[in-house]
């Protein structure tokens, strides 16, 4: 026999279950999906917890938005692009739910290639061996030139990329990113920075009026920033770094200037949770009011979904109307 005292289990007070509260309830249950079902019943489907109900809450929210005509701002990196999904992030900004588009030097890269040559995203591991990596010389030549010219007018970066590819009738030019933005009258911003980027590294490159373009695109953020108090939202996906910084300091600056901008959502997108989005978009932004969400997925998988939920909720948000 033990010489150590033992609680004594028999004093327990215990209660029903059925008056205990519960997370968990039969109703909320996610239910299979039927045959001929479409992506509304699907998400109909999902299980009322967790991802999924923050997922329905977002869509709501971005859908307000647009009613609204709050901003909505899409923040992407390159891989979005390298995903092959530009077609799908276009068809956003055709249906309002984009108000600007932000992405880095990257992105504006990728968009380039594709909108001249229908290609991009070269071998890395292949071109680092002999030092061939960045240096097709064509990009180089169209990106650094374009990027001198926005300097030298005053223009933002993505603003002068998408209207060159306009008229110099790049032959993809309907997959652009930029330029279908310059065409539908939508701020598409890019945030450079110097060293990151293959076009640096040829010897057109024009830092001067990269920077001074590259900053222009910076102060148009920031105004819109400064119009999402109650009930903008700011999607991010796929920029560990240099987006979430550049993001919360356009913030910042917008708080700076025309005080209290509170009261809107925030949303990141990635493979992977990284410190400085979920820190930078979801967290510090929304840490006195508005929401925050994180989404773990597949950038060629969570995109289309979630286009395709938006159109389908707000088709079926109309009907009921």
């Amino acid at each position: 026999m033990s010489k150590y005292t033992k609680i004594n289990l028999e004093k327990i007070k215990r209660c029903s279950i059925k008056n205990r509260k519960s997370k968990i309830e039969i109703e909320n249950f996610g239910k299979p999906v039927k045959p001929n079902s479409d992506i509304y019943d699907f998400l109909e489907s999902l299980p009322k917890y967790l991802k999924a109900q923050d997922l329905k809450s977002l869509l709501d929210l971005i859908i307000l938005a647009k009613l609204k005509e709050k901003p909505i701002i899409f923040m992407s990196g390159a891989h979005p692009i390298k995903c092959g999904l530009s077609s799908v992030l276009i068809d956003l900004m055709k249906s309002g739910f984009m108000t600007l588009l932000a992405t880095n030097g990257a992105g504006a890269i990728h968009d380039v290639e594709i909108a001249f040559w229908g290609k991009t995203s070269e071998q890395v591991e292949e071109g680092i061996e002999d030092g061939s990596f960045g240096m097709a010389k064509e990009t180089g030549e169209v990106f650094n030139q374009i990027s001198s010219l926005a300097g030298k007018r005053d223009m933002g970066l993505g603003e002068a990329i998408g209207k060159a590819i306009l008229e110099r009738k790049a032959r993809f030019r309907k997959y652009s990113l930029l330029a279908n933005a310059y065409r539908l009258g939508i701020p598409a911003c890019v945030h450079v920075a110097f060293g990151t980027d293959i076009v640096h590294q040829h010897p057109n490159f024009d830092p001067s009026s990269t920077g001074k373009a590259t900053y222009n695109d910076f102060k148009i953020l920031a105004h819109e920033v400064s119009r999402l108090n109650d009930g903008g939202v700011v999607l991010h996906f796929g920029s560990a770094v240099v987006l979430p910084e550049v993001f919360l300091k356009a913030l910042s600056v917008a708080r700076n200037i025309k005080g209290k901008i509170g009261n809107f959502t925030t949303a990141n997108f990635d493979m992977i949770q990284h410190y400085r989005p979920n820190m930078n978009v979801v967290s510090r932004p929304t840490q006195k009011s508005g929401q925050g969400f994180s989404f773990s997925g597949h950038h060629e998988i969570m995109i289309p979904l979630l286009a395709g939920a938006l159109k389908s909720v707000e088709q079926r948000s109309q009907k009921r109307r």
